[in-house]
């Protein structure tokens, strides 16, 4: 029985996933549990598995292209099985689904390959490329219109749309697979197997060339490109970006803001941090200022629990533990890995994770409860030389700290001028859960913690 592949919520907050690849062709066997395709989310890029067993008979979606939770994206059957009435309900070309599907397959092969042999340099449509219409033609008609296709030069240099629309690139499974491990895309190799099927030795000989081309001293860098011919580029949203987006809206414009700054002496936390290097070296582990800053910012959030909190609608949800959410920025946008229980880890830990979480979360690798359920977030734009700025309330966390560079500056200190290492952290504050009063004494114990890091001991 036919099995419906649908678009999967592979995150908490995800409304639609774009297909980024499919690892298995229309015609490949599919096991229950393969890896089906790349659905990139909101978040990261995940995998989308079998639900069922057979052959993978139509693809409703192609790469590139999106589709809302809950959609049918593909279709899983048994290779004999009638699957025209299925996808003609779910408009995705009727009979026209699979060559099997109520169509004479060898009729439509032969006239495929007449249609090639008469238009040089084009490849044979697959049956799953058809359209409703042309399902349905005999292999007399295939013919003839290959033939009038053939004595119009003038059609053949300038294709319509019709004509130009992608079709499915003929490959045995073995070229796919290995295509695939090359890294190489199928549709750009050209194939010397029946009815120019790309095989195996096809996709061994461009692994070949690509190895060649990589080892061949590269050309010179053009000092000074011109400038592209057209004025303006539009790039689709991705889905990071779009949630980007509607995250931002539901958070700026519904949660009343209000912002406290304090300036910190970093003085003894960046001698801290030497000491702590120093004692790390033998682990190949480091700290980081910003690791500093997220164990000093968990441990004052254990002595305010009321910054430490979720707004509910109808009630304030306070936490026990602190999950600290670090903002990372991405190609695409911004995401907040969590380090869980940040008020009981060591800088080295902290340090550690940070780095491999930030790390999978720009190959987009993160897993949904590794980017969910921080209690209270942190977004540290030091490194790019900003002095202080405000960040945005991630829903439903009552609070974030915006952290800038650490920079010396000439201060007054008992009367006189000193020059000193100091950072500005600013904090946002959802007034509904959190009081002006409230997020001061927060901002001072992080102030005392910082200035005075042993005090995180104590």
């Amino acid at each position: 029985m036919a099995t419906r592949v649908h678009m999967e919520a592979l995150s908490p907050t995800m409304e639609e996933g774009q297909v980024v690849k499919w690892l298995k062709g229309e015609g490949d066997a599919v096991a229950q549990g393969d890896i089906l395709a790349e659905i990139e989310t909101d978040k990261a890029t995940m995998e989308l598995v079998a639900r069922g067993e057979g052959v993978l008979r139509k693809v409703l979606v192609g790469e590139g292209a999106a589709a809302p939770v809950g959609d049918v994206i593909a279709i899983i059957a048994a290779e004999g099985e009638d699957i025209a009435a299925l996808v003609a309900g779910l408009g995705g070309g009727g009979a026209a689904a699979d060559g099997k599907a109520g169509t004479d397959a060898g009729a439509d092969e032969e006239a495929a390959k007449a249609a090639a042999a008469a238009t040089p340099g084009t490849e044979t449509p697959s049956p799953a490329a058809e359209t409703p219409a042309t399902a349905g033609a005999t292999k007399l008609e295939a013919v003839t219109s290959a033939a009038a296709q053939a004595t119009s030069p003038e059609e053949m240099a300038t294709p319509s749309p019709a004509q130009a629309a992608p079709t499915r690139v003929k490959a045995s499974p073995v070229a796919r697979r290995l295509a695939r491990d090359a890294g190489l895309d199928v549709a750009t190799l050209q194939g010397s197997g029946p009815g120019g099927r790309v095989i195996k030795r096809d996709v061994e000989a461009a692994a070949h060339a690509a190895e060649l081309a990589a080892t061949a001293p590269a050309p010179p860098v053009t000092p000074w490109p011109s400038p592209p011919d057209t004025e303006f580029e539009d790039t689709p949203l991705s889905q990071m970006r779009k949630t980007v987006a509607r995250r931002l809206t539901e958070s700026l414009g519904p949660v009343p803001h209000f912002f406290l700054t304090v300036d910190v002496d970093m003085t003894r936390a960046l001698a801290a941090r030497k000491r702590v290097n120093e004692l790390l070296a033998a682990r190949a582990a480091k700290a980081s200022i910003n690791d500093l800053v997220i164990k000093a910012a968990a441990v004052a959030l254990t002595h305010h629990p009321e910054c430490n909190a979720w707004w509910q609608g109808d009630s304030i949800r306070r936490f026990h533990r602190v999950h600290v959410g670090v903002a990372v920025a991405v190609p695409d946008g911004l995401i907040t890995p969590v380090i869980r229980d940040a008020h009981a880890k060591g800088l080295g830990q902290i340090g550690t994770e940070i780095r491999e979480l930030a790390g999978r979360a720009r190959d987009k690798k993160l897993q949904p409860h590794e980017y969910t359920g921080s209690t209270f977030s942190i977004s540290n734009l030091g490194m790019f030389g900003i002095e202080e700025f405000t960040a945005v309330i991630n829903p439903p966390e009552a609070g974030i700290i915006a952290v800038g560079a650490v920079e010396e500056r000439p201060v007054a200190v008992g009367g006189q001028v000193v020059v000193q290492a100091r950072m500005r952290v600013t904090m946002s504050c959802d007034h509904r859960v959190i009081d002006g009063a409230q997020g001061a004494r927060f901002l001072a114990t992080l102030k005392s913690f910082l200035e005075e890091p042993a005090a995180i001991l104590m």
